[in-house]
This record gives C-alpha cells, structure tokens and sequence, in this order.
C-alpha cells in the first residue's frame, strides 16, 4: 500500500467515533430488538432471498450477517449475563474503526432493505429494520456514503434531496401547467386532499405530474400540493439520519392540517409510503389527524366509484412491485385493481406481488455512486423476470425503481421501456 493511500486509511480511522455507533447500537436495542439478535439460528435461509447474493453467490452478502454489528455490541454489554460473560472472555470483540468501516458496504451499498430476507426467515427476523437501526448508529460513528448524506441534508436544508425548493417548485408547477394547459392547484387555502410529490418526479419525470392532475381533475378531487411541505422522499430514513427524517414527517404534517385535508396521498414513490403511512406518526410523537394512502390505492378507490371512466387497451403489460408498496406497504392489490380496469392482456411476473424481486435501488442505495455497479447486476434480475412474461410494457408505481431501472437498462443495453402507472392509467382515460 502507498503512504498516500496508507495517510488517507488512517485520517478515515481517526475521524471514526467508534463510541458514538456504541452508544447508538445500545439505545437502539430495545426488547423487540433483542429477540431479534437472539433469534437468528444462522440457517443461511435469507441468502436465497437476497438479489444481491442471488447475483454474485457471494456469502458476504447474506442478509443474517447485517445483524453482526448491532449483535456484538448487544452481546457484550447487554444481553443478558453479559457482565459475567465479558470478564470470562466469552462475548464478541469490541467494536473497532476498521470493523465499522468495512461494514459501510455491507449496510449501505448492499441492501435496499426490500424485506425479501424476512419473508423466508424461520424466525421472522425483519432485517430491513435492523440495516434501518445501524445505519443509525453508523451516522452516530461519522460514516455514511457521502451522495447520500448529502441528499439527506437537502432534503432538511432545501426541502427535498434533489434540491428542489419550494421556489424552483412553484417555477416547474407553473411550466407544466401552462405547458400542458391543465390546472395544478399550489398552496390552496383549504383542500380535502393533500399531494405530495416526489422530487424525482417533478425534476426528472414531470409527465407524471400531469398525469396525476388529469386523473384527479377528471375525478372531480378536492385537491392541492403545498409548498409549505411537498416533498414525499425521506432521506432522513434512508440514510440513518433520524433528526432528517422527523423535519420531512413534521412539514407533511403541518401542510396537510394547515389546508385541512382528511387525505394525504403519497406520490409514486415506495419508502415515502412506508416513512410516512407505517412510520409517520412514532416518527413525529403523535396521531396523524388524516388518513395516508399510496397515489394506486386512491386511484384504485376512484376507479371502483366510477370516477375515472378510462378505455381498453390491448397491449401485453407486466408490473414490477416496488418492495415497500407491496411486500413492507401492503398495498399489492391497489396497482392490480387499477390495472385490471384497463389492460385486456396483462401477465403477472413470477414471482411476483409480496414475493416480487427488487429493482436493487431501494434503501437509498440508488443514490450512492458506488453502488452504480452492483445495482445493475442486479437488474439482471428483472431483466430475466420481464422476459418470461413476453410483455411489451413494464410498468410500476415507484419513481425511484423507475430511475433505478432507466439506469440499468441503459447500462445493460435492454431496450425495454419502464413506464408509471399513473402515466400510462392517465393516457387511458376516455375524455
């Protein structure tokens, strides 16, 4: 090793607060958490259920082994007889700034905390909650990929982590509603509903925000986004940063009683739902006074009202389930609802639903650079899945997964096209 290379080793040791993801991992674990450390009976089970294992047969990537971390520190100072154990010699080693820095690819770059290990685990260990708790403990240690401690910061410091401010919001609200002659209701006074977007959409994908206003103004919706709290990602969660994710709760919150709306929808958008519908309210310390729903689940509810009057369409279609919609979200009949009202030729993947592969991006690690790699390997996956199927459209309702697989593709060469849902429901409506 070079002395330069060797200086940098060691600066990044020195900057390791190795007591500050101690402390952190020990607060953490509570009894819930406990059981889970001593549940796990290290079967091995979960490696089947992890694509990144399923692509590269590499044990390091076993889902169990995401546990070690918070596991040495539980063991050694508060698992029970611990004490006596630590003074005979028989509890893991201390944790270590080496240790900690090796375990950054594990935690960070390696799980999109999809939840697919938990489902074959024989004793119900979640493990996403637990890469959720660590990375925690692993901001608390002054680690983290920098893209995405960055894009949580302007997310707190900007309102979203594209850098999206509630000026450059109103800016792009105003060219696509002029541009497409269509009203996109901003910052009204009172509404029944509340729409949140996701930054990804609005900067990289804005047809879907038309699309979504030509639904909700067929339907007749009482509706309207409010700068004052429009961003739906939370990055805070993603990235450990919890002070980050309970700022992006509060401004959701807020909006949504400062316009009085008994809905807030989240947009397409698969861990916003999660943060905000499941996490939401022991995020902020209180009940959320309005109901939360995913953008499939309003428009499936429309649809069985008879609001959206929509045409037929022929086109052999598939649909990708992103992880936290339907296998952590328990929204997976929403999209097929909304599906089965328009496509005459739709084919399910296999497998697929609450047992569907992720798109590998999920977790935030669509946003680290140094998983660019290994997240498009893992695309093969959904490559082989859509080809099984013989479908012509793929479809899905996370603007992340979509992103995630727009760069894949490109990276790969697939010449498929990934499609939003709500875009493609919105060019089925008979007007």
């Amino acid at each position: 090793m070079s002395d330069a290379v060797t200086d940098t080793a060691n600066a990044e040791k020195r900057q390791v607060n190795t007591q500050g993801a101690i402390d952190k991992f020990l607060a953490l674990t509570g009894s819930h958490v406990a059981s889970y450390l001593d549940a796990c009976i290290h079967c091995g089970q979960c490696s089947q259920a992890c694509h990144f294992h399923e692509v590269t047969r590499d044990p390091k990537y076993t889902p169990a082994l995401k546990l070690q971390p918070i596991t040495r520190v539980y063991k050694r100072h508060k698992a029970p007889l611990s004490g006596i154990k630590r003074m005979l010699g028989l509890v893991p080693p201390e944790l270590t700034a080496d240790y900690l820095i090796e375990q950054q690819e594990i935690l960070f770059d390696s799980c999109t905390m999809c939840g697919r290990c938990t489902e074959v685990c024989p004793m119900g260990i979640d493990i996403a909650s637990i890469v959720a708790l660590s990375r925690q403990a692993m901001v608390a240690a002054g680690l983290g990929p920098a893209d995405l401690m960055q894009a949580a910061d302007n997310a707190r410091d900007k309102g979203s982590p594209l850098g999206m401010t509630s000026e450059v919001l109103a800016d792009r609200v105003e060219w696509l509603a002029d541009d497409n002659e269509i009203d996109i209701p901003l910052d009204r006074d009172k509404a029944e509903v509340l729409i949140t977007v996701s930054s990804i959409e609005m900067m990289k994908y804005p047809d879907s925000i038309v699309a979504m206003a030509r639904l909700l103004n067929h339907a007749g919706v009482d509706w309207t986004i409010s700068s004052k709290g429009y961003e739906a990602t939370n990055f805070g969660v993603l990235s450990g940063k919890s002070d980050v994710a309970k700022v992006m709760v509060e401004r959701l919150a807020e909006a949504a009683e400062a316009v009085g709306a008994k809905t807030l929808v989240i947009p397409e958008c698969g861990h916003a739902y999660g943060a905000m519908r499941w996490s939401g309210a022991n995020i902020l310390g209180r009940p959320l006074p309005f109901e939360v729903t995913h953008i499939t689940e309003f428009l499936a509810d429309l649809i069985r009202a008879g609001k959206l009057k929509l045409k037929k369409s022929d086109v052999a279609m598939t649909y990708h389930d992103p992880c936290q919609v339907s296998r952590r979200g328990g929204a997976t009949q929403a999209a097929r609802d909304i599906i089965g009202a328009f496509a005459t030729d739709f084919r399910e993947m296999s497998p697929t639903g609450n047992h569907n592969w992720c798109c590998g991006g999920g977790g935030g690690v669509q946003a680290m650079a140094s998983a660019s790699e290994l997240r498009h390997e893992v695309f093969r996956i959904k490559m082989d899945q859509v080809a099984a199927t013989g479908a012509d459209g793929l479809v899905s309702a996370c603007a992340n997964c979509r992103l995630t697989m727009d760069e894949s593709r490109q990276a790969l060469g697939w010449e498929h096209e990934v499609q939003s849902l709500v875009e493609v429901l919105a060019d089925q409506l008979d007007e």
